[in-house]
């Protein structure tokens, strides 16, 4: 029987990228896959021979000499798969990544470890102004007596007999196959004869690390600082997670913070609102002078610019923001209600009266009746 064209079984052009054919010998696959067509012949040969055209053309070797030589470029390279098995286990990589699941035959894959949180409480200082804090954290590490091997110094491993070696387990579900863990090795593919007797074979110990973190000035609550390497220890040879901090601020007795910017309520009296006022309020960085205008209204937000909190990692300051609070007086004294009185009278007084008042003045004054 004549071999077909590798690019015509799988419908690709002779110009298609590595994902392209992966994708069309993935369609191929799962259409003529046994599980789907079982008892089905015609099927289970188009099965292999898209098998074996993604053999050849996946790989950039064998794919430069079939296109120059043909199928003679790649006799005794190509094919030779006897059962859907065969292939299952020869392209155990790609049906795992199709399905979701590991069914690599070459042992487990090296996984990151898991990322930590650590919750951290600072006051309003240091979220102000940084700093520098040590923790004490309590994680898992590797094991430094066996190196995370899991074994004793002087001790061997053997391939575990159960999964020969290779850590997981088949099984079919459905129309594909999938891999599980090895329950004799943990999904190692090894066996341990003898394990170290610090992490009891485990490879990780407990431990209470110190850690300095910086916290940058200017954070708010929910911030979450981000400690690189510093995660549970990585599997089979992975790297270690990453270790989060998230903060929460206490509040401050003076400010109340809108973002970077600061709040804060300034009392003063009925006549120093009428009149104008110089006072000191306090700033992150010690006593402001504040200038507040004649006729000022209670309630009145006067800005000093850039005397609020930094913007992490920026060169920029938030507002500091007054609330001017005018309080009204209580337990006056009779003359301070006559005076009041007085004052209030004379901000009724038509401009017409004022005039003729300050004539008769005059007059008096010049002694004309």
């Amino acid at each position: 029987m004549q071999q077909r064209d590798y690019y015509e079984v799988l419908n690709v052009s002779r110009t298609a990228g590595e994902d392209e054919i992966k994708r069309a010998y993935r369609k191929l696959a799962m259409q003529y896959h046994p599980d789907r067509n079982p008892g089905n012949a015609e099927a289970e040969q188009k099965f292999k021979e898209a098998a074996e055209a993604y053999d050849v053309l996946r790989d950039p070797d064998k794919r430069v000499r079939y296109d120059r030589f043909g199928h003679a470029g790649v006799q005794g390279g190509a094919g030779g798969f006897g059962s859907a098995e065969d292939i299952f286990s020869h392209f155990s990589d790609i049906f795992g990544d199709f399905f979701g699941f590991s069914s690599s035959a070459r042992g487990p894959r090296a996984m990151a470890g898991a990322d930590l949180r650590y919750n951290l409480t600072i006051s309003f200082e240091q979220a102000a102004r940084g700093d520098e804090i040590s923790l004490n954290l309590p994680k898992r590490a590797v094991c430094k007596d066996c190196n995370g091997s899991g074994a004793a110094g002087d001790s061997k491993t053997e391939a575990c007999r159960r999964c020969n070696g290779t850590g997981q387990m088949r099984r079919s579900q459905g129309f594909f196959q999938i891999a599980m863990p090895c329950s004799a090795c943990g999904g190692t593919g090894r066996i341990i004869t003898r394990p170290c007797p610090r992490c009891k074979g485990e490879g990780v110990v407990a431990e209470v690390r110190d850690l300095l973190v910086r916290v940058p000035a200017g954070v708010d609550t929910g911030t979450r600082l981000r400690v690189r390497g510093e995660g549970e220890p990585g599997v089979y040879g992975g790297p270690p997670g990453d270790l989060y901090v998230v903060l929460t601020v206490e509040p401050d007795k003076r400010f109340q913070r809108d973002g970077q910017n600061l709040l804060f309520t300034q009392e003063i009296s009925f006549v120093q609102a009428a009149l104008g006022h110089k006072t000191d309020v306090p700033g992150l960085d010690g006593p402001l002078t504040l200038e507040i205008p004649k006729g000022v209204q209670s309630g009145a937000l006067l800005r000093l610019a850039g005397e609020g909190l930094p913007y992490p990692g920026r060169n920029r300051r938030g507002d500091l923001l007054v609330e001017v609070r005018v309080l009204t007086p209580t337990g006056l004294s009779e003359k301070q209600v006559e005076l009041l009185r007085e004052f209030e009278k004379a901000g009724e007084e038509k401009p017409l009266e004022k005039v003729k008042r300050a004539a008769k003045k005059i007059k008096k004054a010049m002694g004309i009746d």
